[in-house]
């Protein structure tokens, strides 16, 4: 054999068993892969986990393996059970507590720097002497004023644990002032707004339902009460919801001992059923309730307790459609889920949730596309099975609260000046101007009255007319209207923010151009 044709076949012959050790090696670690098929004890999972912790060729991170396999597992089940890492569990209780931890104001960013809003009462920055219009250059050593830095990031550099110091230099009058803040637990409030709109008629505004919705509702309809309010108009527009026993508490507060307030029930929860116990307060009460696309869970408890049981007339646009109760699981390193364990029917029977689509999280967006902002008709009502209220009337489920009154969004009044000014912020940056030149008679005002007319006095409309004008958005002869009826009230609420009277200055002015509460003002209600 000629040494060419020998080396050739030691070469194949060594391929060959390479390829049969290789085969070998693997046939080996398959049969230590055994799986029973059991999927009920979760076995395969772990095999896998394991397999990757014990074989995989780079070094892992387990703790992101793990978070990410049950993140992953969780997308199987409904859109509402999550796992939220310590970070994310800690932000969502901090905001449904009710407080948070921090330095105490409200501060808005219109021009690429914060500037205080609000210093709140008795809080940390109060007594280190921060003031009402304040520009915030620095947090610590970082810069965040011009830089660009996104609110969020502003918002997490102030927070921080009670008892931490923070030091926060200011720009007042064009001099750079350091404060050093000792952080502070900060009460959160969920009643943005409740006043009384005319003699008998009270407004009251709810943001969300947290620890303390109970009793900032019971004390905002005492001030009503008291006002002489005969009718409450409800606004819970917006309001995504919070925990369930604050819901029942805020039924309870409208209806009749015994009235049904709501039920839940699951494959693991039997059937548990929550009536009033006729302690309420507000009983006699007229009721109207607001609610569009974003009010959702324990806002629509609160609107499917009332429509059922003929207590109030609800006024809008279908709510978002989350029937569903999560239960929290916590863990001991932080982190947690929020399980999905039952549903919950309002008092007719009606599941609200809607389907779990593809697009689920892109509802509201097809709502717009389908035309359902603007037209009744356009609204998905399952009507493939009819409940009935306590006096009669038809309702349908399986898709949010659906309106006994239905409002359009109104576009018309958006032109090509509001848009550019919204596109650069106009009304917020001209608000904050304005309050730079006026602040020292503005800040002291707490009276509604009072501030319409001095705010009447500096002629708004000139000034930022020629505001707009000098970032070259001019508005044209055809908007001249619209910009009278439609923006100048949305002015007069941002500058009003800066007076004592706070969101209650905003809400009183926005309510001139609300189409939703107009309707509300005209209806009798059911109560």
């Amino acid at each position: 054999m000629k040494q060419k044709e020998y080396t050739y076949i030691v070469a194949l012959l060594g391929i060959v068993l390479g390829v049969l050790a290789a085969s070998l090696v693997f046939k080996y670690n398959a049969r230590n892969m055994r799986f029973d098929g059991d999927y009920n004890r979760w076995r395969k999972l772990n095999l896998i986990l394991q397999e990757i912790e014990n074989n995989y060729v780079d070094t892992i991170d387990m703790k992101s393996m793990t978070d990410a396999a049950v993140t992953a597992a969780l997308t199987k089940l409904d859109p509402h059970s999550v796992y939220l890492p310590p970070v994310d569990l800690e932000e969502a209780e901090t905001e449904l507590a009710g407080n948070f931890e921090g330095i105490g104001i409200q501060f808005n960013v219109p021009n690429d720097t914060a500037i205080v809003l609000n210093v709140i009462p008795g809080g940390p920055s109060e007594k280190a002497g921060l003031l009402q219009g304040d520009r915030i250059i620095k947090v610590d050593k970082s810069v965040i004023a011009g830089t660009k830095t996104p609110q969020d990031s502003m918002v997490a550099r102030m927070k921080g644990p009670s008892g931490t110091k923070v030091l926060i230099t200011v720009n007042r009058d064009g001099v750079q002032i350091p404060f050093e803040i000792t952080r502070g637990k900060i009460p959160v409030h969920c009643v943005d707004a409740s006043f009384m709109i005319d003699d008998t008629t009270g407004y009251l505004r709810l943001s969300k339902f947290t620890r303390t919705t109970y009793m900032e509702v019971a004390q905002a309809a005492d001030r009503l009460l008291s006002s002489g309010m005969k009718k409450l108009i409800f606004d819970i527009r917006d309001n995504t919801g919070g925990y369930f026993d604050q819901a029942l508490l805020v039924c309870n507060e409208f209806l009749e001992k015994g009235s049904p307030i709501v039920y839940m029930e699951g494959l693991h929860r039997p059937r548990q059923d929550y009536d009033a116990d006729g302690s309420g307060k507000l009983k006699d009460v007229g009721l109207v309730v607001l609610i569009n696309e974003s009010s959702a869970s324990s806002s629509e408890i609160f609107a499917g307790a009332m429509q059922d049981n003929d207590r109030g007339l609800i006024v809008g646009r279908r709510s978002f459609g989350k029937g569903l109760v999560q239960e929290p699981v916590n863990f001991t390193d932080g982190s947690g889920l929020r399980l999905t364990v039952a549903r919950f029917y309002t008092p007719s029977g009606r599941c609200i949730q809607k389907p779990y689509s593809d697009d689920y999280a892109y509802d509201i967006y097809e709502r717009y596309a389908h035309g359902e902002m603007t037209d009744a008709d356009s609204m998905k009502v399952d009507k493939s099975t009819e409940y009935f209220t306590a006096g009669g009337r038809v309702v349908y489920g399986g898709g949010g609260i659906i309106p006994d009154v239905f409002v359009p969004l109104d576009t018309t009044k958006v032109g090509d000046f509001f848009v550019q000014c919204n596109r650069n912020a106009l009304q917020m940056r001209f608000a904050s101007s304005v309050f730079d030149r006026y602040k020292s008679r503005l800040a002291g005002i707490d009276d509604f009255s009072e501030l319409e007319r001095y705010l009447e006095s500096l002629d708004l409309r000139t000034q930022f007319l020629k505001y707009a004008a000098s970032q070259g958005i001019v508005l044209p002869a055809s908007e001249r209207k619209n910009f009278d009826t439609y923006m100048m009230p949305q002015i007069k609420a941002l500058v009003g923010r800066y007076s004592k009277l706070d969101d209650e200055a905003f809400y009183r002015f926005y309510l001139e151009i609300d189409e939703t509460l107009a309707v509300a003002m005209k209806s009798e209600g059911l109560g």
